[in-house]
C-alpha cells in the first residue's frame, strides 16, 4: 500500500500508539461491528498529552480552512475538552483565537439554563466542529440540529483525528454523507488507509505494531465495512 504521508501525519500516527490511543485486537463498534482495531482517545490522560493531541488538529486546521470561522464546537463529551485545547493551541501557536462553545447531553433548566455552554451561536457565525471519531455520525446528527436551532449558522467544517473510512447508513464513508447532510466540508487527520501504510512492519518501543496477520485483519475489515461508492 504506496501512500505518501506528510511528516504531520507520521508523528500523529506514531503519537497515538504511543499515548495508547490506537490499539489493535478485538473490539466492537457501537454500531455492532467487531472491528480489529479501535481508536479510544479517552487513553489521554496527561496536560502534555491533551496539548500535542490538540496541535495536531490546530495543525491541520490551519492548512485546510486557515481561521476562517468564529466559533469553536465540540460535542459533549469527548469534544468539551478537545474543543478547548484546540482552541488553546490556536491561539498560542497560530494567532487565532476563536470562541468555543459545546453541548450538554441534557438541557439545564437553572442558572443560564438551556443545552449549549460558552460563546452562544449567532446569527452569521461561522461554526467549526472538531470531534475524536467519527464511526457512524450519530454526535454529530444530534448536536448539529442544536446549534441550528440557536441562530442561523454556517458549519465550515468537521475536524476527526481519524477517519475509518466506514460506510454510513448508505454506501458511501459516514464522513462522506455528514459533508452532503450538511453542506460542510470534513477533515481527518489520518485515515485508517494511512495508519496501515505507516505502520505495517514498523517497530515502535521494540515492537513491531502491525504485522502481516493484522493487516489483513484491517484490509478485511474494510473490504467489508468500507464505502462502496
Amino acid at each position: 500500500m504506496e501512500r505518501s504521508l506528510t511528516q504531520l501525519q507520521q508523528d500523529f500516527i506514531d503519537f497515538l500508539v504511543e499515548c495508547g490511543v490506537l490499539v489493535f485486537g478485538d473490539f466492537t463498534t457501537k454500531s455492532g461491528r467487531r472491528t480489529p482495531y479501535f481508536v479510544n482517545t479517552g487513553n489521554i490522560r496527561t496536560g502534555g498529552q491533551l496539548e500535542r493531541f490538540a496541535s495536531f488538529y490546530a495543525r491541520t486546521i490551519t492548512e485546510q480552512i486557515g481561521g476562517s470561522f468564529d466559533i469553536i464546537f465540540g460535542p459533549a463529551y469527548k469534544g468539551i475538552p478537545l474543543a478547548t485545547a484546540v482552541a488553546t493551541s490556536l491561539a498560542r501557536d497560530h494567532g487565532i483565537d476563536r470562541a468555543i462553545c459545546f453541548d450538554r447531553k441534557e438541557s439545564k433548566d437553572h442558572g443560564e439554563g438551556g443545552s449549549l455552554v460558552g460563546q452562544k451561536p449567532r446569527s452569521g457565525d461561522r461554526v467549526l466542529i472538531v470531534e475524536d471519531v467519527t464511526t457512524a455520525g450519530t454526535s454529530i446528527r444530534e448536536t448539529v440540529p442544536k446549534l441550528r436551532g440557536a441562530a442561523e449558522i454556517e458549519l465550515v467544517g468537521l475536524v476527526v483525528s481519524v477517519d475509518r473510512r466506514e460506510r454510513g447508513r448508505g454506501d458511501r464513508s459516514a464522513l462522506e454523507e455528514l459533508s452532503e447532510e450538511f453542506s460542510m466540508p470534513t477533515f481527518s487527520v489520518v485515515t485508517v488507509e494511512d495508519i496501515i501504510a505507516h505502520l505495517h512492519r514498523r517497530t515502535i518501543g521494540g515492537e513491531v505494531i502491525i504485522d502481516d496477520a493484522i493487516r489483513s485483519r484491517m484490509e478485511a475489515y474494510l473490504i467489508e465495512y468500507g464505502p462502496r461508492k
